[in-house]
């Protein structure tokens, strides 16, 4: 099975086998959004295991 092109640019493994996301909201319009609130959507996030499944779908992953 083909990995999804928009997926491999997107998520990334960790060892432990998690996946890591970044946040959005942080491209533009960022006139009105808090310097705590930027800077704070800069860093890492994981995916929920909710959409553990999903992501591993478009990445083939086992």
């Amino acid at each position: 099975m083909k990995t999804k092109a928009g997926a491999k640019k997107r998520f990334a493994l960790t060892g432990s086998g998690k996946i890591k996301r970044k946040h959005a909201f942080k491209s533009h319009i960022l006139t009105k959004k808090s310097t705590k609130r930027k800077r704070n959507l800069g860093y890492t996030g994981l995916v929920s295991k909710t959409d553990e499944n999903n992501v591993k779908l478009a990445l083939a992953i086992k």
